[in-house]
């Protein structure tokens, strides 16, 4: 699709028209590529409402964007953790109360290679339960107002997707008896995934308006390889961000704000960057593996999903 839809650029922001108006959610938009994708869609003179977790670095990120873009840039902040899903339920109630419309709502949030087992305040495996319980109870509880607008709801995935079990361990959904940090990161990615592609096939059912989309930013500079990480992973890390086929966290930002933004998109693709190892390169259409579609796991984790976040998703 790169090359025929984009040409071999891939999709750059400079196909971004004027989006003045336009509301934006990012999860975890303080830092990385969410910050990098507020501050794109900022420029086309879009609203952006960042959902944080820490209110003193959302402070400062809002500060240091309105000294880059003016003292009028529309970006605001809602306190929301994650891992807590009463703080995902304050979040989404303050949202529907204040914000008029969304246009898209992008889950970019995330946590990785975490070294030792731990959990949420739920008691949630602690990638499972930020990366995808959370986001899907946000989703679930934002799905109305999303859908008054006929958005989108954005999924930030992984090429750890591939890397894990390659499927949901539903027997042991905690890893209480095999705890690893890339296994256990890639097993929350590919649920991630797998949300949303049952969650296109409920809203064709349901002949609901809304799009959604999922997409990776390759191998970019970001804060997620944290000091929480194993040593070894963030060593290897280090030395990869000396090579160029680590890119930016501003080119790292390019998938979502193509798939919050870009007409006709094709909704069961999976997007990001098309070059080597899909770590960098043009952005496009990727190979999505088989795996992800798998009907009866997609279900399961759907039944799962509304359980362990005690909110049935009404379609």
């Amino acid at each position: 699709m790169s090359k025929e839809k984009f040409g071999k650029e891939g999709w750059t922001p400079q196909r971004l028209g004027n989006l003045s108006d336009k509301t934006y959610l990012i999860t975890g938009a303080n830092t990385g590529t969410g910050f990098e994708a507020a501050k794109i869609l900022l420029t086309k003179g879009a609203e952006v409402v960042m959902l944080n977790r820490n209110e003193q670095k959302s402070n400062k990120a809002i500060a240091d964007i309105k000294e880059q873009l003016g003292a009028n840039t529309k970006v605001s902040f809602i306190k929301m953790d994650l891992a807590e899903l009463s703080s995902v339920r304050h979040a989404a109630e303050e949202v529907n109360k204040t914000v008029s419309r969304i246009d898209a709502l992008i889950c970019n949030a995330a946590i990785a290679q975490v070294a030792k087992q731990t959990f949420t305040t739920d008691g949630f495996e602690r990638n499972l339960g930020i990366n995808h319980y959370g986001h899907f109870l946000l989703a679930n509880l934002l799905f109305d107002k999303v859908e008054q607008t006929g958005g989108r709801i954005v999924v930030v995935a992984s090429e750890g997707y591939k890397m894990g079990l390659k499927t949901i361990q539903f027997e042991d959904m905690n890893f209480d008896k095999n705890y690893h940090p890339n296994n256990t990161y890639c097993h929350s990615k590919l649920a991630q995934m797998m949300f949303a592609y049952e969650l296109q096939n409920r809203i064709k059912a349901a002949n609901k308006s809304v799009k959604v989309y999922v997409c990776h930013p390759g191998a970019s500079k970001t804060s997620l390889i944290r000091k929480d990480s194993p040593l070894m992973t963030r060593v290897m890390w280090s030395i990869m961000c000396l090579f160029p086929i680590v890119q930016s966290a501003e080119q790292g930002a390019y998938p979502e704000v193509m798939c919050a933004t870009e007409a006709e998109l094709k909704q069961q693709a999976y997007y990001g960057p098309t070059g080597r190892m899909y770590f960098s390169g043009p952005v496009g259409e990727c190979k999505l593996e088989p795996f992800v579609l798998d009907q009866a796991i997609m279900r399961k984790l759907w039944t799962v999903s509304e359980n362990k976040t005690g909110q049935k998703f009404q379609l």
